[in-house]
């Protein structure tokens, strides 16, 4: 897979040289491309916002060096436009999965106060990460991609993904290391027991039980 993720500012994506998203890229299974949008201003000073027509506070990112820049980034591989923005669906687990199954991803990162209106011509998709105000899509972007990142075949043990959070709709099950006890809360015997039945019994006893707890909606018809 091919990420290219279109910014103002670059740096705040060091964080993919490092842990499983940085692995993987070393690894050649995500090729995680970074594209200043500055760099596609017609600006001799490489400005890329202006004040917003009607007035009003802040600014707005220019409409040119966002199509310059998703060009750019389309020119040797056709890709799916995705702005980080208030307007779209909030992420979920089953976006992770349909983004995963991509060639090529594009996320623009707004900054300001938006984006011209007339960019959304150019973006296939908007995805929020919840109701409330980021400083920028760069915040958002991260946590997105790195979820992507860690569903493509080879980058994590298919084994650990098949039980997680959020996997056929469900909470994760509680799980333990040693020691056996600490502070007199000890680990409960079934998973000492060594009947893997058993055990898988009480994990879905347990995911039913947290999930209801925690995130009910996600049960439907269970």
């Amino acid at each position: 897979m091919k990420i290219s993720i279109l910014s103002l500012f670059p740096q705040m994506f060091e964080v993919f040289n490092h842990s499983i998203v940085g692995k993987a890229r070393m690894n050649n299974y995500v090729d995680i491309e970074i594209i200043n949008i500055r760099d596609f201003s017609n600006n001799k000073h490489n400005k890329v916002d202006d004040y917003p027509f009607g007035g009003g506070a802040g600014m707005l990112m220019s409409v040119e060096p966002i199509y310059n820049s998703i060009c750019y980034a389309r020119r040797n591989l056709d890709g799916r436009v995705i702005y980080l923005g208030p307007r779209g669906d909030t992420f979920n687990q089953n976006k992770a999965y349909e983004l995963s199954d991509n060639n090529h991803l594009i996320f623009l990162c707004g900054h300001y106060e938006g984006i011209d209106e007339r960019s959304y011509n150019f973006i296939d998709e908007e995805i929020s990460l919840g109701d409330f105000i980021l400083t920028g899509g760069e915040m958002a972007a991260i946590p997105i991609i790195d979820s992507i990142v860690r569903l493509l075949s080879g980058v994590i043990n298919k084994n650990s993904l098949d039980n997680e959070s959020f996997t056929n709709d469900l909470m994760d099950f509680p799980q333990y290391t040693r020691p056996r006890e600490f502070m007199g809360i000890a680990v409960p015997n079934v998973l000492l027991s060594g009947n893997h039945k058993e055990i898988d019994k009480w994990r879905r006893e347990e995911s039913l039980k947290i999930t209801r707890k925690y995130k009910r909606y996600l049960l439907k018809d269970k």
